[in-house]
């Protein structure tokens, strides 16, 4: 036993600032760690756990192309090798350091796990391990108490964090720009989100009904059919109001009625890419500040079915959220991505400055399970939304379909319809509402 190991009691039991109520202790017998490819063709970790009754669970790590300044540092090896982007060292360094301090012992609770990782590190956003290792060591290790304590994933996160689960409404993005496709579309993302759906499973009927039509429309225009990193298409665009005209007449030919109460329109900006540093925002040929940003904003909202705008700003533009939410915070949802990196104390601090009313969610922003719980908890204290998300670098690994679920949250971004590592998010949210009839569906 280490000093993160205590006492057991067989009451409730506080893990940070989330309680869980029966501790169903775990013993990791042995960990490996694998090199695997993630959809960009860049290798990734997965992390194998074997637990003291022979029972095996993996973790994976995604990866970010956009990604936030103040997130959770991977442990890339550069060189040559994988454009530099081999995992070598991390791995190395889970069979060096972390499996000798995990294995042959017995953990109470994923926060103590990931305390001790953290301690481990002893960086703050895990350089030294790195946060690809240490994110799948986590969600491995979340797998496990799920298994000692024989709940699905998803019940298991409900209990810890206290939630009412819920399955959520996808945010299917069916059009890229920015750092994910090769077009000159400033704009990162352009997602639908079946909000009126009856249940998950018709709500992924109506985002395959939009691709498939959003599909033939790019295809009869512009005789290509080329993807983004997400699944979504990437036509030979330049403006947000191209890609906004196509999604709503793709809804209306797929015999749906666009409206923020019906079947909306998201957008991620991710502004820190068309961020310049004398202030300004070039859009396009357009070339904005930040008072001509906040009315491009409000002009979208009136002209288009916006329900959602994420990272609208700048990361440390804050006047300019403050701004864009005074604007339009009563009645659009504005999420902090690159602004709050999962990050509880940014996301607190957030919520006091007024800069948002929602706040993404994605584990290797933050590096670990139970501060993923943490963020999530932050963001209700402050009266937040929260969305949960994968990366545009992702694998077959499905934790966040159950962590949305469990947390209840409401909605999840996992890109396209289409395209299996996203594929395999949203056929696990069916596949949980398959067996569990009586969860709700829907936004909070």
């Amino acid at each position: 036993m280490n000093d993160y190991v205590s006492n057991v009691h067989h009451h409730s039991h506080r893990q940070g600032d989330y309680v869980t109520h029966t501790i169903h202790p775990v013993t990791i017998e042995a960990i490996r760690g694998s090199r695997i490819l993630d959809s960009r063709g860049f290798p990734t970790i997965r992390v194998h756990l074997e637990l003291g009754d022979g029972t095996i669970v993996t973790g994976d790590a995604p990866a970010g192309a956009s990604t936030g300044a103040h997130e959770a540092h991977e442990l890339r090896d550069g060189g040559t090798t994988y454009s530099g982007r081999d995992v070598s060292q991390a791995l190395h360094l889970l069979e060096t350091d972390v499996a000798p301090m995990l294995t042959g012992q017995s953990w109470l609770s994923i926060a103590q796990v990931d305390a001790a990782l953290a301690h481990l590190d002893g960086t703050l956003g895990y350089s030294r391990l790195g946060a690809n290792s240490v994110v799948a060591t986590s969600i491995a290790a979340a797998r496990a108490f799920a298994s000692a304590a024989d709940l699905p994933l998803w019940r298991w996160i409900a209990d810890v964090t206290g939630s009412s689960p819920r399955l959520p409404v996808p945010h299917f993005n069916v059009l890229n720009g920015g750092a994910h496709a090769a077009n000159a579309l400033d704009f990162q993302e352009f997602m639908i989100a079946p909000v009126a759906a009856s249940s998950m499973t018709d709500a992924v009927r109506i985002g395959t009904d939009v691709y498939h039509a959003l599909a033939s429309i790019v295809r009869d225009r512009y005789k290509t059919l080329g993807l983004g990193d997400e699944g979504g298409f990437a036509p030979p665009i330049s403006t947000p109001e191209e890609a906004l005209d196509m999604l709503v007449e793709a809804i209306q030919a797929a015999g749906y009625e666009p409206g923020t109460d019906t079947v909306a329109v998201a957008l991620d900006p991710a502004a820190n890419e068309f961020f310049h540093g004398d202030g300004t925002y070039k859009i396009a040929d357009r070339t904005l500040d930040r008072t001509e940003m906040v009315s491009y904003y409000q002009d979208l909202t009136k002209s288009y079915p916006i329900r959602s705008i994420e990272d609208g700003f700048s990361e440390d533009d804050h006047d300019g959220w403050k701004a864009l939410f005074g604007a339009v915070g009563d009645r659009v949802q504005l999420v902090g991505d690159d602004l709050y990196v999962t990050d509880p104390a940014r996301i607190r601090a957030g919520g006091k400055d007024g800069l948002t009313n929602a706040a993404l969610i994605k584990p290797n922003q933050i590096g670990t399970v139970s501060r993923t719980f943490d963020a999530i908890l932050a963001a209700r204290e402050t009266g937040m939304a929260s969305m949960v998300s994968h990366r545009s670098g992702e694998t077959i690994d499905t934790f966040i379909a159950d962590l949305v679920v469990g947390t209840g949250t409401g909605q999840i971004k996992s890109g396209a319809p289409a395209r299996g590592e996203r594929v395999a998010k949203y056929n696990r949210l069916t596949e949980i509402e398959d067996t569990n009839k009586a969860l709700p569906y829907g936004l909070i």
